[in-house]
Order: C-alpha cells, then structure tokens, then sequence
C-alpha cells in the first residue's frame, strides 16, 4: 500500500502538471516490469518501485528556486524533499530513504552504476523520456549502447522503438 499512497502524494505535488503526473507512473511501471522480469529482490524492488515514484521530485524546487530544472539542479534538490515525504511513512526504514535518495540524486548520472536497482532506474526513466522528448532513432542507439545492459530494458527498447 506504500507505493499507492506515494503515488498519491506525488500527484498532490505535482497538481495541475498531468504531464509531470504521467511522467513518473510510466517510469514507475518501466521499473517495476524490468525489476521483475531481472530477478529484484522484493526488498530492492521496493526501494526501485519507490525511488521511480520519486525521481523528479527535485524539478518543482528546481523551478522554483532557479527557474529551470535541469538533471543536475533535480539531482540536487530532489533528494531533500523525498526524504521529507517519505517520513510521513514510518514502515520505510533509514537505509531504504537513503538508498531511495541517493538513486534520487543519480537518476541523470550514467557513470559508476552501483546496483541493478540504479541501472533499472535509468533505463526505466530513458523509456519514458525517449518518447516524451521524440528522440531519433540514432539517439536512441546510442543511449542503448551507453547505458542500457539488462536484457528487459533493451529488449522494451528495440521493441517499442524499432531498433
């Protein structure tokens, strides 16, 4: 029940931006049929599931404070508020909000992958983003040699985009 009362609270933090909204349920999802289909763990397949529920909580305050939002800006900003709203949940425990965080603050950082849940994450979120940002095919090639490496997440990749 913790993954849909934080996505509750997600689009309560995200009201009035449906696309922001759509944005991290499709990587939430991305995440979860990856995490699966490699063999997570429940216990890392949890701290994946909620970190994509999370990823871009930092944009909002990014855009607030700067007036933009870049990946480094929600790198920064992000991780503060995932740990206040993951407070408001008692069953979530110090070292999963620090995991939690810390993929929060290198979901836009490709070098020095620590973990299946953080590869699972960037391949989750670039899914997503490929479409939304119309990526070329030859952009997309690229970022599938560069950062893709589970048999799932290319397999949804080759497929979904043809390539």
């Amino acid at each position: 029940m913790i993954n849909e009362d934080l996505i509750v609270k997600m689009t309560a933090f995200n009201a009035g931006d449906p696309k922001r909204i759509q944005h991290f349920l499709k990587v939430y999802e991305f995440a979860h049929v990856i995490g699966v289909r490699e063999g997570l763990d429940p216990k890392t397949l949890h701290i994946l599931e909620m970190a994509a529920i999370l990823h871009d909580i930092g944009i909002r305050p990014s855009e607030e404070k700067y007036g933009r939002c870049d990946g480094k800006l929600q790198e920064q900003e992000g991780p503060a508020y995932a740990k206040e709203m993951l407070a408001q949940f008692p069953e979530v425990t110090v070292a999963e909000t620090a995991r939690i965080c810390y993929l929060i603050a290198h979901h836009h950082t490709y070098e020095n992958v620590d973990g299946l849940d953080y590869r699972i994450l960037l391949e989750a979120d670039f899914l997503v983003n490929a479409l939304e940002d119309n990526l070329s095919k030859e952009a997309i090639r690229k970022c599938r040699s560069n950062v893709f490496e589970t048999e799932t997440g290319i397999y949804l990749l080759n497929t979904m985009f043809g390539v």
